[in-house]
């Protein structure tokens, strides 16, 4: 897989009309009976992050997501990947409690705990379904929390040097990319050379873009959530009052990374031989 950068888009239905590469949720794909046909390569993120926030735990038993990712696969076409059902490793998210509009219930779990389950699933997904195109996925707080996690995998007979993408998680989040910067280099030098950033923000793709091989994000509906107004010059339907959910919007303000791309070299690579 070369180096690409993926579009956080809500709405499923995009997937036939961005023809651009698409990060797209198993929790708003689900409810769809007729799939979209893909237009270009897309990734499938499993939707942990909204089911550990609501629920403090894993509501979709495996065999369920194994089902739906297959059809995704079979019906939608020209997927790349489909994150594991990981476990992220925020404080928030383990401890419970407000951040801005959104309150989390709380796991109550410990840390490595996230992780050894992130790891069982990740081999209960292979077992179901090897067939599948599986992103593995690396949690933790800190960095050497991280380094255990991959640990963790190579117990479990995954060798995640010889994975063709690998996941770093509850990194989008940080407030300080020098972190998530240490942590994607420190994956690097213990082997895995072919990481997948979630949700990484634009100064995080300036920082350390070229430690990637891919990388998604989703900033651009916080963006145009923050303007409070239609921005991108069309009429939304329903009467949007901003471009939060707006795939004209969102296209928009790719076009402007890839531009800021062009200048900064370290996230130029996720770029290379995109479509603008």
């Amino acid at each position: 897989m070369r180096a690409r950068f993926f579009l956080g888009f809500h709405q499923p239905a995009g997937l036939a009309r961005a023809g651009v590469p698409l990060f797209v949720s198993d929790t708003r794909l689900r409810e769809y009976k007729t799939l979209p046909r893909a237009a270009a390569p897309w990734a499938l993120d499993s939707g942990g992050f909204t089911q550990l926030q609501k629920y403090g735990e894993w509501t979709v038993p495996p065999r369920e997501y194994v089902a739906r990712v297959r059809r995704y696969r079979d019906e939608v076409g020209r997927m790349e990947f489909a994150s594991i059902q990981d476990w992220m490793c925020e404080s928030i998210v383990i401890s419970g409690g407000r951040a801005g509009r959104m309150f989390f219930v709380g796991t109550k779990l410990s840390v490595p705990e996230h992780q050894n389950r992130t790891v069982y699933n990740a081999v209960e997904l292979e077992m179901l379904a090897p067939d599948l195109p599986w992103l593995k996925v690396v949690q933790g707080d800190k960095r050497d929390d991280y380094l255990r996690c991959a640990d963790l995998y190579e117990r479990a007979g995954i060798d995640l040097t010889k994975e063709s993408l690998v996941g770093v998680g509850s990194v989008c989040r940080r407030q300080g990319m020098k972190e998530a910067h240490d942590i994607i280099q420190a994956l690097r030098e213990r082997g895995l050379h072919r990481l997948h950033g979630f949700g990484v923000k634009t100064k995080g793709l300036a920082m350390f873009g070229d430690l990637l091989d891919s990388a998604d994000s989703l900033a651009w509906s916080e963006d145009a959530r923050r303007k409070k107004r239609v921005i991108c010059g069309t009429v939304h339907p329903r009467g949007g009052k901003t471009c939060a959910n707006c795939l004209p919007y969102a296209l928009q303000w790719r076009t402007r990374l890839l531009a800021q791309g062009s200048e900064t070299p370290a996230q130029l690579r996720l770029f290379d031989g995109e479509a603008a």
